[in-house]
């Protein structure tokens, strides 16, 4: 039997643990959230939304996920 091996991450200040491999786009979508309202830093740098299916999550990687509100 394959032994399921965890990693953790950093969601908006607050630890997390994924399954190893989970892409950041998996995560988006786990959180229910619609890439036209966010932005998404990883390490600090902003994500290009269209590499997002691309892009696997390591060990101690940093997101911060920032809604897009509108108002007047």
């Amino acid at each position: 039997m394959k032994k399921i091996k965890k990693i953790k991450i950093r969601l908006n200040g607050k630890n997390k643990n994924i399954i190893e491999g989970y892409k950041l786009y998996d995560l988006v979508k786990q959180l229910d959230l619609q890439l036209k309202k966010v932005a998404i830093e990883l390490n600090r740098e902003i994500v290009d939304k269209k590499k997002i299916k691309k892009i696997i999550l390591n060990d101690k990687d940093i997101i911060e996920v920032v809604h897009f509100i509108g108002g007047g």
